[in-house]
């Protein structure tokens, strides 16, 4: 019996993935059609077919242009970014066991945000050095990532156990102290690289090419693939940590393993697109609302969750304002704002 309980419950997580994976394709191509330059929906198919070798319909050069040189990177980067930024949310929340952990808010972002513009300000940019560039930025937001992370850790951690409160105090002291180095480092920026930071710090998905995606996949990917195969453990420390010890988990390892690939997504997602908030906390709260708190679940519809959410965040901003653009960020923001405030008002309410 408890086989076939297990079976359909298996059952029923692969068709909610197959769902939110149907979803995902149905935002994307919306997004790939939309925008000041309109494709319709039966020339959005033929252009993808004849990708494939299928020639099922017409289309301009133009609007073949359009879509797989502007809209195709720019929709499979939200893809990732939004899938990233979902899946370590519910990764974090899952080790700390507090629904209101979000990486934005426990230092991950404003630490890749602090060493991106680091290295964006002070390391000179030559056409020689594009490479490094492609690369160092990335390493650098992770490596900015990592260091703000473990030290909101250390300082909520006491007596071997992490205290909520302090977590998230600690958190609004470390985003403070970056987001005060940040203004220290663009007092010396010039007028460029003040705008780009401007425009940056919002979230813009409009600067991703092909040539992005490549580093974007590996440094995204890979650690949520690692996410992924800590589901079970994950469920354990769910229990508490010296519940998870008895069962054979090696806590700290999981919690230095959960870190590491956590800053490694947001630091290359803050790098490639800017900041955005919200996305880590509202997806893997709605996930475990919807369809309960197994990680078997939580993690991969996490990331599905958070890509779609992106890429309808992206069709917003294009679309609403056109033909200018709105900056993704300020979309996210205005959706999980809301959310958050209402989160915060049911947990006080569940306490009294």
């Amino acid at each position: 019996m408890y086989t076939a309980l297990s079976q359909s419950k298996s059952q029923s997580q692969n068709l909610t993935l197959i769902g939110f994976g149907l979803v995902l394709a149905l935002v994307a191509l919306a997004s790939l059609s939309m925008g000041a330059f309109s494709i319709p929906f039966p020339q959005t198919l033929a252009i993808l077919l004849d990708q494939l070798g299928l020639q099922v319909g017409s289309f301009a050069v133009q609007q073949e242009n359009v879509l797989l040189q502007i809209r195709l990177p720019r929709v499979l980067m939200a893809m990732m970014v939004g899938g990233g930024l979902g899946i370590s949310g519910a990764a974090l929340q899952g080790m700390f066991r507090n629904p209101l952990v979000e990486p934005g808010l426990i230092g991950v972002s404003s630490g890749a945000a602090l060493f991106a513009v680091i290295f964006m300000v002070l390391v000179p940019v030559a056409t020689s050095l594009a490479w490094i560039k492609s690369i160092g930025l990335p390493i650098f937001a992770f490596f900015g990532g990592l260091v703000n992370v473990l030290a909101v850790y250390k300082l909520s951690k006491s007596q071997g156990k992490t205290d909520a409160a302090t977590l998230i105090l600690a958190g609004v002291a470390v985003n403070a102290l970056a987001g005060a180095l940040i203004g220290l480092v663009l007092f010396f920026a010039d007028d460029s690289a003040l705008r780009s930071f401007t425009f940056w710090s919002l979230g813009d998905l409009g600067g991703s090419t092909w040539a992005k995606i490549p580093v974007t996949l590996i440094l995204v990917a890979v650690p949520s693939l690692l996410l992924l195969f800590n589901s079970k453990q994950l469920n354990a420390l769910a229990l508490g940590e010296q519940e998870a010890f008895h069962m054979g988990v090696n806590v700290q390892q999981v919690k230095l393993k959960l870190l590491v690939c956590s800053a490694l997504i947001v630091g290359a997602g803050v790098s490639m697109v800017g900041m955005i908030g919200f996305v880590g906390l509202v997806v893997p709260h709605l996930i475990r609302i919807l369809f309960g708190a197994d990680h078997r679940l939580v993690l991969p519809g996490s990331f599905l969750l958070g890509a779609i959410l992106l890429n309808f965040a992206d069709l917003l901003a294009r679309v609403i304002v056109i033909p200018a653009e709105m900056p993704i960020g300020v979309i996210t923001a205005l959706l999980g704002a809301p959310f958050f405030i209402w989160l915060i008002f049911n947990l006080n309410k569940s306490r009294n």
